[in-house]
């Protein structure tokens, strides 16, 4: 029996999970969500009702990001990723950088003002710039867990003003974007599939 991913490909929580089971070479069956008609398997496994969900094989359930990434990287960590896995770097972008993305990008949701947290937002980038003056990558020089939690993130920033983004002082951390967007591991994680439905023929993330 193989793992069964519940995911919504524009998530960014989801898109991390993906790159690191795909990453492991693990295999697993990837149901793509509406999230407006979450199907009723999903929420059996996890009533929160949020992306990720990850069935394994054994009966366990991990229907948090980083509980994913972690479990699967202590089977299979070939390019070893969890030498980067940062939890006080990963616990800010996760708590307080996506707080304010949150009310930049979703203003009118939260009766936020954007620009105030877009701007308290930067400030957190702009830590992300210096350490990248050190190293090519958040915890060295190669792509490890911290990279690949945060980038999703950064690119939903990126994404709210992509003008004024690129007119930002990040010529570092600009670059350190734009190759992980570019990276195989994210290419293939954002192929576009179809919505599962109950009887459809499996899709396997590869």
């Amino acid at each position: 029996m193989t793992a069964i991913l519940y995911s919504f490909r524009r998530c960014p929580y989801a898109m991390r999970a993906r790159m690191a089971l795909l990453a492991s070479g693990q295999p697993v069956e990837l149901r793509e969500v509406v999230l407006r008609d979450k199907p009723a398997q999903m929420l059996a496994l996890s009533p929160k009702g949020t992306v990720p969900v990850l069935a394994l094989p054994d009966g366990r359930v991990l229907d948090e990001s980083l509980d994913i990434m972690r479990w699967v990287l202590a089977c299979n960590d070939p390019e070893a990723w969890l030498a980067g896995d940062d939890p006080e770097l990963i616990a800010a972008n996760d708590g307080p950088f996506k707080h304010h993305l949150d009310r930049y990008k979703y203003a009118s949701r939260h009766g936020a003002d954007p620009l105030v947290h877009r701007a308290e937002a930067a400030a957190w980038l702009d830590k992300l710039e210096a350490r990248l003056e050190r190293n090519y990558q958040l915890c060295g020089d190669r792509r490890t867990m911290a990279d690949v939690t945060l980038f999703p993130f950064v690119r939903q920033f990126a994404a709210t003003d992509p003008d004024w983004f690129s007119a930002q002082p990040f010529p570092r951390l600009q670059a350190w974007l734009a190759g992980h967007v570019a990276s195989e591991v994210f290419t293939r994680v954002m192929i576009r599939v179809a919505a599962w439905r109950e009887g459809d023929q499996p899709v396997f993330l590869r």
